[in-house]
């Protein structure tokens, strides 16, 4: 398997790895919320969301030498957001083990460097083809919904967390959960075409 190819399988594990870490994570940090005052149960919730953030820093950081190929100035804010995204999920984690009480709005802090760095990292895909056309117009629209629904919920217009605007959540779950690390795993990158190349073709088609 050639180093593409290992990237490739890396990031569409970790894409799971991340995902099933932050679902588990996520249902026992709510326990607590809900009146489970287990402190071991609580820790291991962070510790949980800790490896999902570990799993996402990689994705940036492995994700960023395919983007930059095709833009290279705006393929270094994936892994940036990637960062930031950890540090918001991890300080939120230190102050719920630490005082007991989540941070008010947490997960939306959280969404806010993942719907950013989301529709960066789906646009590269979609203009470069690295993965089919539909896979990146996917993303794009799940990390669109994410951004747009974060504003929403702080102004208590829907509640992503449940009812109707959990909608909003779907497109991206089967993005990240299901669609691209399955392609990333079985079939890998395909070759890029940089913003560059497209340009003069563009110009000719119109």
């Amino acid at each position: 398997m050639s180093s593409r190819g290992r990237t490739a399988t890396t990031v569409g594990v970790l894409f799971f790895v991340q995902m099933a870490t932050a679902i588990a994570g996520t249902t026992l940090i709510q326990a607590f919320v809900d009146g489970d005052h287990d402190r071991s149960r609580l820790t291991v919730g962070v510790m949980l969301m800790t490896c999902s953030g570990f799993a996402v820093v990689g994705i940036g950081l492995l994700m960023y030498p395919v983007l930059k190929t095709v833009d290279p100035r705006l393929a270094v804010w994936y892994p940036v957001l990637r960062i930031i995204e950890f540090t918001v999920s991890a300080a939120c984690g230190v102050y719920l083990l630490a005082q007991l009480e989540v941070v008010p709005n947490h997960l939306l802090w959280v969404y806010i460097p993942t719907g950013i760095g989301g529709l960066i990292l789906t646009y590269l895909l979609f203009v470069s083809r690295l993965v089919p056309r539909p896979i990146a117009a996917l993303g794009l629209v799940g990390y669109a919904c994410l951004t747009l629904g974060v504003p929403l919920d702080l102004l208590g217009v829907l509640d992503m967390g449940a009812g109707p605007g959990q909608v909003l959540l779907v497109p991206g779950g089967l993005f990240e959960a299901v669609v691209l690390p399955t392609w990333l795993i079985a079939k890998g990158f395909r070759t890029p075409t940089t913003r560059e190349s497209t340009a003069p073709a563009l110009a000719t088609t119109g």
